[in-house]
């Protein structure tokens, strides 16, 4: 989970760039970068940190140019080094500079195919920079002095040939233009959008339409699966469907937990998405406890307020804000390490007593992942006078990892797999747990006006729609993943750092 954008302006992008990797700030709290072009060179600031406290004044003012792509990032496996932040760069062909929201599931065969057959070489751990290099080859393999919007098209369908997995990219090319492109299933989300100003029309590619919104862009559409947009530097808009065989899976998980709720992703509001989530947690519990005395429904801020709101309407409770965030915390689904996430609870919550107190209490949470957080939360509850703690999941058990650039742990992490809902209530502390029904979340995301028939669902039903994912596999994304791993590896590269500084 990361944001991307690219802007071709009219004048400057830089200021425009920062203000979209704000609003994209919640897919990735670990680093930050931008590039900008002008008359033939690149300007490049990214590091470790949120957004504002990478860029500073005095590299805005360095950040010139009217064409320019920027990336908020948080690792899927690997180090939290500055050295993995992106945008990464290859000199060859033109100068092409590439951001990436994804994973590529056959990462290690593409990196061997580099060096050996492409002679190119990778410098660190990230399949980010494996797909610039991909991508950078095959454009090459043009031979052409000045790229045309066929070059490009056409660079961008042996990429869909050679690459697998989940991916959503933009590249530019210095002194040409800036491709978007969206993987042949379309897992990753990619949108872009115009807008008019004097000096005439500015194009935007972002993963998320909120973005476009917030710079007062109108949205155009998605990127279907497999399709690519092409912009000039001059402003010419191209595109063009460069898979063979594209299908829409979207990545549901986008609408659970992802996305902004006033993003619109391939057509469909992530907030009414949401809402029907709600509407059929309710129609669950009514038929599972028609009796039921839950006295006030109360959401864990943000992401399951919509939910949660609804839910309530529908079972005719009170709905109550019962906790209180501290806005100064990060999401801890996307913190790195297990006694981070556990640590950052207690901070970034706190419980109204007033809205506890010997009361029978419906929590609702948009998902349970690892169940850290929902233990901790309820024991809250608990310490704040509840009389019954009990808990709604707006998702499914989440029961298998993910391999298309989320980064759901380890299956052993996952407090789910293999075990029963009532095990896991035990476990977290629930009086009692209810969870999403798969068939219920489809028809919740995919029922409004937009139709789309299949979803990746993949943390949910072990169905990977790439259809190249084994239990081999999944063996080396756990050793990969585990916390243990992560915490070594980051220890390590702390040391690397600090001996290179």
């Amino acid at each position: 989970m990361c944001g991307i954008v690219g802007i071709v302006g009219k004048s400057n992008v830089n200021q425009a760039l920062y203000d979209a990797l704000t609003v994209l700030q919640h897919r990735g709290q670990d680093a930050a970068g931008i590039v900008t072009s002008h008359d033939g060179r690149l300007f490049l600031r990214k590091d470790n940190g949120l957004v504002r406290d990478v860029f500073h004044q005095r590299h805005m003012q360095r950040l010139v140019g009217h064409m320019g792509i920027g990336h908020v990032r948080y690792p899927t496996a690997g180090s939290s080094t500055s050295a993995e932040a992106q945008p990464f760069y290859v000199n060859s062909p033109y100068g092409i500079t590439l951001a990436h929201n994804g994973n590529l599931t056959n990462v290690e065969q593409l990196a061997k195919e580099i060096y050996e057959s492409d002679l190119r070489h990778v410098n660190t751990n990230s399949d980010s920079e494996v797909l610039l290099n991909i991508f950078a080859h095959e454009l090459a393999q043009r031979g052409k002095l000045q790229p045309t919007e066929e070059d490009v098209f056409a660079a961008v369908s042996d990429v869909h040939h050679r690459c697998r997995g989940g991916y959503a990219v933009v590249a530019m090319i210095t002194g040409y233009g800036i491709v978007g492109f969206r993987d042949p299933d379309a897992i990753r989300p990619i949108v872009f959008g115009q807008r008019h100003t004097d000096e005439g029309v500015e194009y935007m590619i972002a993963s998320e339409s909120v973005a476009l919104d917030v710079l007062g862009f109108t949205l155009i559409r998605d990127l279907a699966p497999g399709e690519a947009v092409y912009i000039t530097e001059d402003g010419k808009l191209h595109t063009r469907q460069c898979a063979t065989n594209p299908k829409y899976a979207p990545c549901i998980f986008e609408h659970v937990y992802l996305a902004r709720p006033d993003s619109i992703i391939d057509g469909i509001s992530v907030y009414k998405a949401r809402l029907r989530m709600g509407e059929r947690l309710a129609d669950k519990i009514l038929r599972e406890r028609p009796d039921h005395d839950i006295d006030v429904v109360i959401p864990i801020p943000d992401t399951s307020r919509t939910a949660a709101l609804e839910l309530a309407n529908h079972l005719g409770v009170k709905f109550r804000e019962g906790f209180v965030k501290n806005r100064y915390i990060g999401r801890t689904f996307i913190m790195p390490g297990q006694a981070a996430r556990k640590k950052s609870v207690r901070q970034k919550l706190n419980a109204i007593e007033l809205e506890f107190r010997g009361k029978n209490v419906m929590l609702v949470d948009d998902s349970i992942v690892r169940g850290t957080t929902c233990k901790q939360i309820i024991q809250m509850a608990r310490e704040a006078g509840a009389k019954n703690v009990y808990f709604c999941s707006a998702a499914p058990a989440v029961r298998y990892p993910n391999v298309y650039g989320i980064d759901m742990p380890s299956a052993h992490e996952l407090i789910a797999h293999n075990r029963s809902t009532q095990d896991v209530a035990d476990l977290i502390g629930a009086d009692w747990l209810i969870y999403q029904d798969l068939s219920d979340l489809i028809e919740a995301v995919g029922g409004g006006k937009v139709k789309i028939d299949n979803f990746d669902c993949s943390v949910f039903d072990g169905k990977y729609v790439t259809g190249d994912i084994d239990a081999h596999y999944l063996q080396k994304i756990e050793q990969a993943r585990n916390d243990a791993s992560k915490v070594k590896t980051q220890a390590v590269s702390a040391i690397i750092d600090l001996y290179n500084n």
